[in-house]
Protein backbone atom coordinates (compact mmCIF):
# COMPACT_ATOMS: atom_id res chain seq x y z
CA UNK A 1 0.00 0.00 0.00
CA UNK A 2 1.50 3.19 -1.09
CA UNK A 3 1.67 6.28 1.36
CA UNK A 4 -1.03 8.03 -1.33
CA UNK A 5 -3.03 5.39 -0.65
CA UNK A 6 -2.37 5.17 2.76
CA UNK A 7 -3.67 8.95 3.99
CA UNK A 8 -7.08 9.15 2.13
CA UNK A 9 -7.82 5.02 3.51
CA UNK A 10 -6.54 6.15 6.79
CA UNK A 11 -9.07 9.24 7.17
CA UNK A 12 -11.49 7.36 5.73
CA UNK A 13 -11.46 4.60 8.23
CA UNK A 14 -11.23 7.28 10.52
CA UNK A 15 -14.98 9.16 9.94
CA UNK A 16 -16.58 5.74 9.20
CA UNK A 17 -15.46 4.97 12.77
CA UNK A 18 -17.06 8.52 14.08
CA UNK A 19 -20.09 7.70 12.90
CA UNK A 20 -20.60 4.11 13.42
CA UNK A 21 -19.81 4.90 17.18
CA UNK A 22 -22.17 7.38 16.82
CA UNK A 23 -25.05 6.30 15.16
CA UNK A 24 -24.38 2.03 15.37
CA UNK A 25 -23.61 1.55 11.95
CA UNK A 26 -22.10 3.30 8.55
CA UNK A 27 -18.56 1.33 9.03
CA UNK A 28 -18.99 -0.91 6.51
CA UNK A 29 -21.32 1.06 4.44
CA UNK A 30 -18.80 3.96 4.16
CA UNK A 31 -15.58 1.82 4.39
CA UNK A 32 -16.58 -0.90 2.06
CA UNK A 33 -16.89 1.02 -1.16
CA UNK A 34 -13.72 2.47 -1.03
CA UNK A 35 -11.61 -0.74 -0.63
CA UNK A 36 -13.48 -2.40 -3.02
CA UNK A 37 -12.07 0.55 -5.81
CA UNK A 38 -8.32 0.55 -4.07
CA UNK A 39 -8.07 -3.20 -4.13
CA UNK A 40 -11.11 -5.13 -3.80
CA UNK A 41 -8.50 -8.01 -2.48
CA UNK A 42 -8.77 -6.14 0.80
CA UNK A 43 -12.20 -7.50 1.10
CA UNK A 44 -13.81 -8.49 3.27
CA UNK A 45 -11.08 -9.55 5.50
CA UNK A 46 -9.59 -6.26 6.19
CA UNK A 47 -13.26 -4.55 6.93
CA UNK A 48 -13.70 -7.38 9.13
CA UNK A 49 -10.36 -7.05 11.19
CA UNK A 50 -10.74 -3.42 11.63
CA UNK A 51 -14.44 -3.57 13.19
CA UNK A 52 -13.20 -5.42 16.22
CA UNK A 53 -11.57 -2.91 18.27
CA UNK A 54 -14.27 -0.23 16.77
CA UNK A 55 -17.33 -2.95 17.75
CA UNK A 56 -15.47 -3.77 21.30
CA UNK A 57 -15.14 -0.22 22.00
CA UNK A 58 -18.75 0.37 21.07
CA UNK A 59 -19.88 -2.14 23.01
CA UNK A 60 -17.81 -1.55 26.52
CA UNK A 61 -18.97 1.72 26.38
CA UNK A 62 -22.64 1.13 26.55
CA UNK A 63 -22.21 -2.59 27.78
CA UNK A 64 -25.06 -2.08 30.34
CA UNK A 65 -27.72 -1.50 27.78
CA UNK A 66 -27.00 -4.15 25.72
CA UNK A 67 -29.65 -6.85 24.60
CA UNK A 68 -27.75 -9.85 25.81
CA UNK A 69 -31.11 -12.45 24.83
CA UNK A 70 -31.55 -10.98 21.47
CA UNK A 71 -27.52 -10.65 21.07
CA UNK A 72 -27.84 -14.97 21.66
CA UNK A 73 -30.46 -15.38 19.12
CA UNK A 74 -28.76 -13.18 16.59
CA UNK A 75 -25.32 -15.28 17.02
CA UNK A 76 -27.20 -18.31 16.68
CA UNK A 77 -28.36 -17.26 13.28
CA UNK A 78 -25.55 -15.44 12.34
CA UNK A 79 -23.00 -18.58 13.07
CA UNK A 80 -25.24 -20.74 10.67
CA UNK A 81 -25.32 -17.81 8.08
CA UNK A 82 -21.67 -17.75 8.20
CA UNK A 83 -21.24 -21.13 6.50
CA UNK A 84 -23.94 -19.93 3.84
CA UNK A 85 -21.94 -16.56 3.01
CA UNK A 86 -18.67 -19.27 2.00
CA UNK A 87 -20.99 -21.13 -0.37
CA UNK A 88 -22.54 -17.86 -1.19
CA UNK A 89 -19.18 -16.36 -2.03
CA UNK A 90 -18.28 -19.97 -4.25
CA UNK A 91 -21.44 -19.80 -5.60
CA UNK A 92 -22.42 -16.21 -6.80
CA UNK A 93 -20.15 -13.61 -8.74
CA UNK A 94 -19.80 -10.20 -6.34
CA UNK A 95 -22.14 -8.08 -8.64
CA UNK A 96 -24.66 -10.85 -7.97
CA UNK A 97 -24.58 -10.92 -4.35
CA UNK A 98 -24.52 -6.78 -4.53
CA UNK A 99 -27.71 -6.61 -6.54
CA UNK A 100 -29.83 -9.20 -3.89
CA UNK A 101 -28.56 -7.69 -0.40
CA UNK A 102 -29.38 -4.48 -2.08
CA UNK A 103 -32.86 -5.06 -3.32
CA UNK A 104 -33.03 -7.36 0.55
CA UNK A 105 -32.25 -4.36 2.28
CA UNK A 106 -34.28 -1.65 0.24
CA UNK A 107 -36.97 -3.52 0.86
CA UNK A 108 -36.61 -4.49 4.86
CA UNK A 109 -35.80 -0.49 5.13
CA UNK A 110 -39.04 0.14 3.25
CA UNK A 111 -41.41 -2.20 5.39
CA UNK A 112 -39.59 -0.39 8.74
CA UNK A 113 -40.75 2.49 8.00
CA UNK A 114 -44.83 1.22 7.15
CA UNK A 115 -44.39 -1.12 10.04
CA UNK A 116 -46.05 -0.13 13.48
CA UNK A 117 -43.04 -0.12 16.55
CA UNK A 118 -41.95 -3.64 17.72
CA UNK A 119 -39.75 -5.33 19.86
CA UNK A 120 -37.49 -7.46 18.67
CA UNK A 121 -38.56 -11.24 19.43
CA UNK A 122 -36.97 -14.90 19.17
CA UNK A 123 -37.80 -15.46 14.95
CA UNK A 124 -37.13 -12.36 13.40
CA UNK A 125 -33.67 -12.48 15.61
CA UNK A 126 -32.54 -15.46 14.25
CA UNK A 127 -33.64 -14.62 10.77
CA UNK A 128 -31.59 -11.23 10.90
CA UNK A 129 -28.66 -13.24 11.99
CA UNK A 130 -28.49 -15.78 9.31
CA UNK A 131 -28.67 -12.82 7.00
CA UNK A 132 -26.21 -11.14 8.46
CA UNK A 133 -24.24 -13.61 8.54
CA UNK A 134 -24.39 -14.53 4.89
CA UNK A 135 -23.88 -11.06 4.10
CA UNK A 136 -21.04 -9.63 6.60
CA UNK A 137 -19.20 -13.01 5.40
CA UNK A 138 -19.28 -12.46 1.60
CA UNK A 139 -18.84 -8.80 1.64
CA UNK A 140 -18.03 -7.17 4.93
CA UNK A 141 -21.32 -5.63 5.22
CA UNK A 142 -23.93 -6.82 7.32
CA UNK A 143 -25.22 -3.67 9.79
CA UNK A 144 -28.70 -2.79 8.01
CA UNK A 145 -30.94 -5.84 8.70
CA UNK A 146 -28.63 -5.37 12.92
CA UNK A 147 -30.17 -1.86 12.96
CA UNK A 148 -33.29 -2.21 11.74
CA UNK A 149 -34.34 -4.97 14.17
CA UNK A 150 -33.45 -2.46 16.95
CA UNK A 151 -34.66 1.18 14.95
CA UNK A 152 -37.47 1.27 17.77
CA UNK A 153 -34.77 0.91 21.12
CA UNK A 154 -32.85 3.82 22.73
CA UNK A 155 -29.72 4.67 21.26
CA UNK A 156 -27.74 3.27 23.24
CA UNK A 157 -29.14 -0.11 23.12
CA UNK A 158 -29.26 -0.54 19.41
CA UNK A 159 -25.30 0.96 19.68
CA UNK A 160 -24.60 -1.63 22.21
CA UNK A 161 -26.67 -4.64 21.24
CA UNK A 162 -25.85 -3.99 17.48
CA UNK A 163 -22.09 -3.67 18.25
CA UNK A 164 -21.74 -6.80 20.60
CA UNK A 165 -23.52 -9.01 17.38
CA UNK A 166 -20.74 -7.66 15.17
CA UNK A 167 -17.99 -8.68 17.46
CA UNK A 168 -19.08 -11.82 18.05
CA UNK A 169 -19.88 -12.55 13.98
CA UNK A 170 -16.68 -11.15 12.96
CA UNK A 171 -14.61 -13.25 15.47
CA UNK A 172 -16.88 -16.24 13.81
CA UNK A 173 -16.71 -14.64 10.02
CA UNK A 174 -12.52 -14.76 10.15
CA UNK A 175 -12.22 -17.72 12.05
CA UNK A 176 -14.14 -19.72 9.15
CA UNK A 177 -12.53 -17.50 6.46
CA UNK A 178 -8.89 -18.48 8.04
CA UNK A 179 -9.80 -22.20 8.08
CA UNK A 180 -10.95 -21.91 4.19
CA UNK A 181 -8.09 -20.15 3.46
CA UNK A 182 -9.58 -16.90 2.42
CA UNK A 183 -7.34 -14.88 4.62
CA UNK A 184 -4.39 -13.55 3.45
CA UNK A 185 -1.32 -11.86 4.82
CA UNK A 186 -1.73 -8.54 2.48
CA UNK A 187 -5.09 -8.19 3.97
CA UNK A 188 -3.87 -8.45 7.65
CA UNK A 189 -0.99 -6.07 7.12
CA UNK A 190 -3.34 -3.30 5.61
CA UNK A 191 -5.77 -3.91 8.44
CA UNK A 192 -3.11 -3.14 11.25
CA UNK A 193 -2.09 -0.08 9.72
CA UNK A 194 -4.91 1.28 9.26
CA UNK A 195 -6.60 0.15 13.14
CA UNK A 196 -5.07 3.46 14.88
CA UNK A 197 -7.62 5.23 12.81
CA UNK A 198 -10.42 3.18 13.98
CA UNK A 199 -9.92 3.43 17.14
CA UNK A 200 -9.38 7.40 16.92
CA UNK A 201 -12.62 7.77 15.50
CA UNK A 202 -14.40 5.42 17.98
CA UNK A 203 -12.88 7.43 21.21
CA UNK A 204 -14.31 10.75 19.15
CA UNK A 205 -17.54 9.32 18.92
CA UNK A 206 -17.85 9.71 22.67
CA UNK A 207 -18.50 13.31 21.97
CA UNK A 208 -21.60 13.20 20.40
CA UNK A 209 -23.41 9.50 20.56
CA UNK A 210 -25.02 10.56 23.41
CA UNK A 211 -27.34 13.60 21.58
CA UNK A 212 -28.12 10.71 18.97
CA UNK A 213 -31.54 8.99 20.01
CA UNK A 214 -35.24 8.62 19.76
CA UNK A 215 -36.58 9.79 16.43
CA UNK A 216 -33.00 11.03 15.02
CA UNK A 217 -31.45 7.67 15.51
CA UNK A 218 -34.41 6.07 13.50
CA UNK A 219 -34.18 8.24 10.54
CA UNK A 220 -30.15 7.86 10.73
CA UNK A 221 -30.51 4.18 10.79
CA UNK A 222 -33.72 4.18 7.97
CA UNK A 223 -31.51 6.50 5.53
CA UNK A 224 -28.09 4.61 6.32
CA UNK A 225 -30.40 1.69 5.26
CA UNK A 226 -31.78 2.70 1.74
CA UNK A 227 -28.41 4.66 0.63
CA UNK A 228 -26.38 1.68 1.01
CA UNK A 229 -28.91 -0.83 -0.54
CA UNK A 230 -29.29 2.09 -3.44
CA UNK A 231 -25.47 1.75 -3.51
CA UNK A 232 -24.75 -1.90 -3.64
CA UNK A 233 -27.45 -2.39 -6.39
CA UNK A 234 -26.06 0.15 -8.74
CA UNK A 235 -22.74 -0.71 -8.12
CA UNK A 236 -23.57 -4.38 -8.87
Amino acid sequence: MSFLVFIPLFLMVGVAAFIQGSVGIGFALIAAPVFALVDPSYLPVALLILMLPLNFLVFFRERHEADLKGAGWITVGRFFGTFLGIWVLLALSLRQLEVAVGLLTILAAVIAILAPPFSPGRVPALGVGLFTGVTETATGIGGPPLALLYQHARGPVLRSTVALCFLVGEVISLVILTISGAVRSEQVVAAAYLVPAAIVGTVLSRLVHSRINGPALRMAVLIFSIVSGAVLLLKG
